[in-house]
């Protein structure tokens, strides 16, 4: 593909103008913004303004005049119209681990008479060893099958099916409804883990009937390192969830200051410990992004540039020893492409120290992350083109590529 052919693809891109709100260093092709998202331009004036302004001179009025109070709702609400769920059932706060602790104790208090999570083996390995930690606490069996096995193994004893809708090193994705509909006609309840699904796909958990979800703000969300996680309830089990973290926050009547607790009604209850204010803001400017587009669209084109990146490593790139992982279709995974390598950590340190920026994940695999806000087809082209001249000169092979760093 030429790039006067790749020029013409951007140049008819409905969503080439978003790129330009983003502050993406010059020589550099990111491919990574499914494990953190880039930098909205609106972030830095917007955390500016909470700081100088609603901090340093609203100082603790701010909580009633700027409405710090409440921002784990209101951001939450916004990213419920990029999840597809209606006001009131997702609220922001904490991490994606911990959030899943709170969903799963208070889904297996929802089953009492079933113990088990089901999950599949190659689930994200923190999701399963929050289950394992949960079950040093309480009568919790986390029992673990391959991915086809999901649905013949809900029985009468899961309490919850817990599933990453995305997967993380392959870019699977699940039927949603069908599993989550398998699920419930088996008495079970249903929790997704939205971590590389919130911001890169259309999503509809209440279409879907879906029981529970978590996902996290600093991938495709673009909220900022360690931005807080979000965790949608739906309305319908409200009464009757009851987490385990009973902080002041998820407190019926938190300044009523009472030592007896009472949880608030609605998602409010989910909340356990004071809004990071300043993480929140940043992740406000980033979800607001998302919602300035169409997610119909923002699909459309990681479509798009997914397959220009299949096709152009099976043209370019074949006989160096990459292994496609994941299913071939790109409308069965997410806004990611991932290889398998031998040398695949070497390879990827060097494409980085060439400008693209993707990721690594174990034993093998290069992952390729495609965030359709700010990525063009020319970053495509041009990022197979490196890889196959990494490829070709075995410019992987140095001493420095070798050494791990402790974040691959």
């Amino acid at each position: 593909m030429t790039r006067d052919e790749v020029a013409a693809l951007d140049a008819a891109d409905p969503l080439a103008g978003r790129r330009e709100r983003f502050d993406l260093p010059d020589g550099v092709i990111y491919l990574d913004g499914n494990s953190l998202g880039a930098l909205p331009r609106a972030t830095p004036g917007h955390v500016e303004r909470v700081v100088r302004a609603e901090w340093g001179k609203g100082l603790i009025r701010s909580w009633n005049t700027a409405g710090w109070i409440d921002l784990p709702q209101r951001v939450g609400d916004k990213i419920g119209r990029l999840v597809g769920a209606a006001p009131g059932q997702v609220v922001v706060a904490d991490s994606t681990s911990v959030n899943l602790f709170k969903a799963l104790a208070a889904a297996m208090r929802m089953r009492p008479e079933r113990r088990v999570v089901l999950s599949e083996r190659g689930n994200f390995p923190t999701d399963l060893y929050i289950v394992q930690g949960l079950a040093d606490f309480a009568d919790v069996e986390l029992r673990m099958v391959e991915r086809d096995g999901i649905l013949p193994a809900i029985d009468g004893h899961t309490a919850v099916v817990m599933l990453t809708h995305v997967d993380y090193r392959a870019g699977a994705m699940h039927d949603m409804a069908a599993v989550t509909r398998a699920a419930q006609d088996a008495g079970a309840l249903m929790l997704w883990d939205l971590a590389h699904s919130a911001g890169a796909l259309p999503v509809d958990l209440d279409g879907c009937g879906a029981d529970l979800a978590v996902g996290c703000g600093y991938k495709y969300l673009n909220g900022g390192p360690g931005a807080p996680a979000f965790l949608y309830v739906a309305a319908r089990h409200h009464a009757a969830f009851r987490q385990p973290l009973t902080g002041w926050m998820g407190h019926a009547a938190p300044f009523a200051f009472g030592t007896a607790y009472e949880p608030a009604p609605g998602i409010r209850r989910a909340l356990c410990g004071t809004p990071a204010v300043l993480a929140l803001a940043a992740l406000e400017a980033g979800v607001d992004e998302l919602l300035a587009v169409d997610m119909a669209e923002v699909r459309r084109k990681s479509l798009g540039l997914t397959r220009l990146f299949r096709d152009l490593l099976a043209r370019e790139c074949a006989g160096f020893g990459l292994t496609p992982v994941g299913p071939e279709d790109p409308e069965r995974c997410g806004s990611q492409v991932s290889v398998a390598h031998p040398q695949g950590y070497a390879a990827m340190q060097a494409l980085i120290a060439r400008g693209v920026i993707g990721d690594f994940r174990a034993p093998d695999i290069m992952r390729f992350g495609f965030a359709p806000l700010y990525l063009r087809y020319a970053d495509v082209r041009d990022a197979v083109r490196i890889l196959k001249d990494i490829l070709t000169t075995r410019a992987w092979d140095r001493p420095e590529f070798h050494r791990r760093a402790a974040v691959t």
